[in-house]
C-alpha cells in the first residue's frame, strides 16, 4: 500500500475518529454559526474533520475534498481518485439532539464511490462496504452482513426530514407508498442497504460528500443511486462554478434495481 492509495480499513478508522470527536463536544452544540449557504455548522463539525484528516493523511496522499476545507475555499486538485468526507452530515439533527446525524468518507475511482463508511456518533453504529469489500453493519460488538430486499407492490420509503421539497410530494403521489420515514442524514442509504426501506428520492441540493459513502454501501449490498434519467448518481467535478462543483442532481436511490423499470420511479422517463 503506497501513499498515492488507501486502505479500507484507514477509512473506517478515520470516521470512528471522527466520531469521537462529536461525541466529545456533543454538549457544545449550541454554538453554531451559518456558512455562505446559510447552512449551519459547529465546532464539532470542525472537530470531526480535523480528527478523520489527521488519521487520513498521516498514512495517504490521495487528495481529499472535504466538506469544510472546501467551505474555506480549500479545493484540492482531483483526478480519477479522490476522498470525499463530511464529518458530521445531519448538523441540524446535532444541534436539535436528534441521533440520527452521521459521519462519512468514501472513497471515489473514476467517478465511482467505491468504498464508504458512515458512523452514526450517538449510538456508535458503523455501516461500510464496497467494492471488493463485502459491506456489513458493526452494532453492539456484533457485525452483520448488508443485503438489499426485492421490492413489493407498496413501497417503504425513507425521505429528507430537513429539506423535504414540494416535488418530493408531488412524486410519492405517483407511487404506491407502504411505511414513510423521514430521517436525517445519509442514514437514508444505509436502512436500504439494510433492507429496512424500498426507495428514497431526492429532489433538492445535496453535496458529493452527502451522499458518496451511503451510496458506496448501497451499491455494493445490491441497490443503486441514480439521476433522474436512470443513470449511476456520478461523482467528481461537476464544471460547475463556486458552490456547485460538487454538487449533485436529483437523483432516486433504490434498494431493488429492478425498480428502475417500474412505471413512475423514474420521473425524467416517465410518460
Amino acid at each position: 500500500m503506497t501513499r498515492s492509495s488507501i486502505d479500507p480499513a484507514v477509512i473506517v478508522e478515520a470516521v470512528r475518529a471522527g466520531m469521537q470527536a462529536i461525541v466529545a463536544r456533543a454538549a457544545a452544540a449550541g454554538g453554531v454559526t451559518y456558512k455562505s449557504d446559510r447552512s449551519p455548522v459547529t465546532e464539532a463539525d470542525e472537530a470531526a474533520e480535523r480528527a478523520i484528516l489527521a488519521v487520513i493523511e498521516a498514512v495517504s496522499d490521495v487528495p481529499i475534498v472535504a466538506e469544510e476545507r472546501f467551505a474555506a475555499g480549500l479545493v484540492p486538485e482531483v483526478g480519477r481518485r479522490f476522498l470525499l468526507i463530511d464529518p458530521l452530515d445531519g448538523t441540524k439533527s446535532f444541534i436539535a439532539g436528534t441521533p440520527d446525524y452521521t459521519v462519512n468518507v468514501a472513497l471515489i475511482e473514476a467517478g465511482v464511490p467505491v468504498f464508504g463508511c458512515v458512523g452514526i456518533p450517538a449510538t456508535g453504529v458503523v455501516y461500510h462496504g464496497g467494492v471488493g469489500c463485502a459491506p456489513v453493519v458493526e452494532r453492539e460488538n456484533e457485525v452483520h452482513a448488508l443485503a438489499t430486499r426485492p421490492a413489493l407492490s407498496a413501497l417503504d420509503v425513507v425521505a429528507s426530514r430537513s429539506h423535504l421539497t414540494p416535488q418530493t410530494e408531488d412524486y410519492l403521489a405517483r407511487i404506491t407508498v407502504g411505511d414513510r420515514v423521514s430521517i436525517g442524514s445519509s442514514l437514508k442509504f444505509c436502512l436500504l442497504a439494510e433492507a429496512k426501506a424500498d426507495l428514497y428520492p431526492r429532489f433538492g441540493r445535496t453535496m458529493q460528500w452527502d451522499t458518496a459513502a451511503g451510496d458506496a454501501i448501497l451499491r455494493a449490498a445490491g441497490g443503486l443511486t441514480v439521476r433522474t434519467d436512470g443513470m449511476p448518481l456520478p461523482y467528481g467535478l461537476t464544471g460547475m462554478p463556486g458552490e456547485d462543483l460538487f454538487a449533485n442532481p436529483d437523483f432516486i436511490a433504490v434498494g431493488d434495481r429492478s425498480l428502475l423499470r417500474r412505471a413512475a420511479i423514474l420521473p425524467a422517463t416517465d410518460q
